[in-house]
């Protein structure tokens, strides 16, 4: 690869060394270099959040990230979530609430989703639309998310789910 520049990071918990063309974008350097194709790429301008994950713990838009920018730190996708279990209540709580039809945005929805419940504190409903305000989501509306987010914030939190 002309041009390409070494790059370490750790992937959902796996330490990564590759070589890589210095304006691949995180997005693509996960879906192609690694197969980790659960981060979806939708607008590739940042406002739709199929792309979110986890960069040192907090949610960045992966397809506005070069790769390269991403050295030596955390970067953590739906797929490292999920197989840790640290997504468990809230996939519970999605199915329960009927939160997902095509499934196209749930991977950013979730990690958005989970940055905001493991804060320590129960959000309200407003401070869940505002943390889903960047998630586009066109076949459910917002209100089964909006709920399944808040059951699981309340059952992580010990208050348990309505």
């Amino acid at each position: 690869m002309a041009g390409a520049v070494p790059l370490t990071l750790t992937v959902n918990g796996v330490e990564t060394a590759r070589m890589v063309a210095p304006r691949t974008t995180l997005a693509d350097f996960l879906r192609t270099d690694l197969e980790l194709t659960a981060t979806h790429v939708g607008c590739e301008m940042g406002a739709c959040g199929a792309c979110l994950v986890l960069l040192d713990g907090v949610p960045v838009h992966s397809c506005l990230v070069f790769a390269v920018q991403a050295q030596g730190q955390r970067v953590e996708t739906v797929e490292g979530l999920v197989a840790s279990g640290a997504l468990a209540p809230l996939q519970q709580a999605f199915h329960e609430r009927n939160a997902l039809q095509c499934g196209f945005c749930t991977p950013g929805m979730l990690v958005n989703a989970h940055a905001l419940i493991t804060k320590g504190t129960v959000p309200d409903r407003e401070e869940i639309r505002d943390a889903i305000s960047g998630n586009y989501c066109r076949c459910t509306g917002y209100e089964a998310i909006v709920d399944a987010i808040e059951a699981a914030a309340r059952k992580l939190n010990g208050e348990g789910a309505e």
